[in-house]
């Protein structure tokens, strides 16, 4: 392996160590919940991203061998950490207005935000 190879994966593990440094230290500094959601959802997504990035050049610069692997794990996160940033955003939106206390109870225990229909009649 040559060095140009070995510094830009150097650089690589570098930058995603930083980034999730990053991402680690704002959610457990940051003061409310919606700045703590940035840190996690931003910095660390690039960190581990880059770090993937680092390991699928290492195999396949190095050992002459792709792997898939690091790559179905990247696309998976990149597209589940919006979403559940999302879905944690929202839920504190609702509890931050007080918009959960006016939810109806439901049998079971849940909240839901219908009316419940018995027998199909409103």
């Amino acid at each position: 392996m040559t060095t140009a190879i070995e510094l830009i994966i150097a650089g690589f593990i570098v930058s995603g160590g930083f980034f999730l440094f990053v991402g680690s230290f704002g959610l457990a500094k940051l003061p409310d919940t919606m700045r703590r959601l940035h840190g996690p959802t931003k910095a660390t997504t690039l960190g581990i991203g880059s770090l993937l990035i680092a390991s699928m050049l290492y195999f396949l610069l190095a050992r002459r061998e792709p792997s898939i692997h690091e790559l179905l794990i990247t696309i998976f996160l990149f597209l589940t950490a919006p979403v559940s940033a999302n879905m944690i955003a929202k839920a504190h939106l609702l509890r931050a207005s007080g918009a959960a206390r006016d939810l109806p109870e439901a049998e079971d225990g849940w909240a839901n935000f219908t009316r419940p229909v018995r027998n199909g009649v409103d």
